[in-house]
């Protein structure tokens, strides 16, 4: 893939009519309307993508894309880049929290090494390394464009065997010491905004490493001086190659038609390019929780989403994404055996123009 080939997708709007169907139907089930809330307005969306009215999902997975940062030679984490292959052996083998909630609600778990610095073979995890880990951003460049492409096109990639295998949604997940700082300067580059503004404590950082993660921030805003339109620059300058890999995740998501459901910041930051690169991309998104980190509501209002659950949630992994997918299968169990009024000799509420 080229930077040519990359801006010349172009994305195809889900079916509007089986959306409007879908929420015709949610009006004939015996409830007062829009009782669901924002699950409604999900459940028309997802229908729309695969469309059809009979929304199924039963067939789903999460992509976690694993990658090291070379900012964390800059003090931003409590951790050093050893954690973020142990944590990936653990996912490998079933044993991280990711695994455990996945299992709980039928989900399976892909796990990608897009850019670890680790030399090994981690049984479990799929090998589709770019490099071992990007440069520190502070001193030059993440990454080169090539890698950023190679990264992108390993997560379109991934979207389609997914398709393949006839999943029907894809959560989105990562593991990688540093990430919240790559996200965060990310975020500020795309939006013109201060550190102080997008930069949170990520895995729990001390009131001084706090400082220090936005002092590196903003260090890094005024020696690239880069335009809020510079997008792919953007990317390329701060990383990572997880959130490279997860952009690809999300326009794959939009030209395969499968839904891709937003975890944390690092994912909600690879949306945010996503659809910046890709215009229409963003219609393939689904949000599913407000996390601790401040820039959060914020990229979701520039993506013009709403997440559902909001329960201080900070763990990433894919986490958060995945529990969104229970409670659009207990939704999903009133969408599709539902009780008419007409059953339960109830007039039907008429919704008002």
């Amino acid at each position: 893939m080229t930077r040519e080939d990359l801006f010349n997708i172009r994305i195809n709007s889900p079916n509007q009519e089986i959306e409007k169907c879908i929420k015709k139907r949610w009006d004939s089930i015996a409830k007062p309307l829009d009782s669901m809330g924002e699950f409604e307005k999900i459940i028309s969306k997802i229908g729309a993508i695969l469309d059809t009215k009979e929304v199924d999902i039963t067939k789903r997975a999460a992509i976690i894309m694993c990658a090291d940062n070379g900012i964390v030679e800059e003090g931003i984490s409590q951790s050093g880049q050893e954690v973020t292959a142990l944590v990936a052996k653990a996912m490998g083998k079933g044993e991280s929290t990711v695994n455990k909630l996945a299992k709980s609600n039928n989900t399976d778990v892909i796990v990608v090494d897009i850019g670890m610095n680790y030399r090994g073979v981690i049984e479990g995890v799929q090998n589709k390394k770019v490099n071992f880990g990007t440069k520190n951003f502070l001193k030059e460049p993440a990454m080169a464009e090539k890698e950023v492409l190679m990264a992108i096109s390993i997560g379109i990639q991934a979207v389609m065997e997914c398709k393949k295998k006839g999943y029907k949604m894809i959560a989105t997940g990562e593991m990688g010491i540093g990430n919240t700082t790559t996200s965060s300067a990310i975020i500020a580059a795309l939006l013109g905004s201060e550190a102080k503004n997008v930069v949170g404590r990520g895995a729990g950082l001390t009131n001084k490493a706090l400082e220090r993660k936005k002092q590196v921030v903003d260090e890094a805003l005024i020696k690239y001086k880069l335009q809020k339109e510079d997008t792919f620059n953007i990317l390329m300058t701060f990383g990572g190659l997880d959130i490279a890999g997860l952009v690809g995740v999300y326009i794959g998501g939009a030209i395969y038609h499968i839904p891709i459901v937003i975890d944390g910041i690092i994912s909600v930051t690879a949306a945010l390019v996503a659809k910046r690169l890709v215009t229409g991309t963003e219609k393939y998104m689904i949000a599913s929780h407000k996390s601790k980190e401040p820039a959060m509501q914020v990229v979701l209002r520039e993506l013009g989403l709403s997440s559902v659950i909001d329960a201080g949630l900070a763990l990433g992994e894919g986490t958060g994404a995945i529990m969104l997918l229970s409670l659009l299968d207990m939704v999903l169990a009133i969408y599709r055996n539902y009780t008419s009024f007409e059953a339960i000799q109830v007039e039907q509420y008429i919704r008002q123009v």
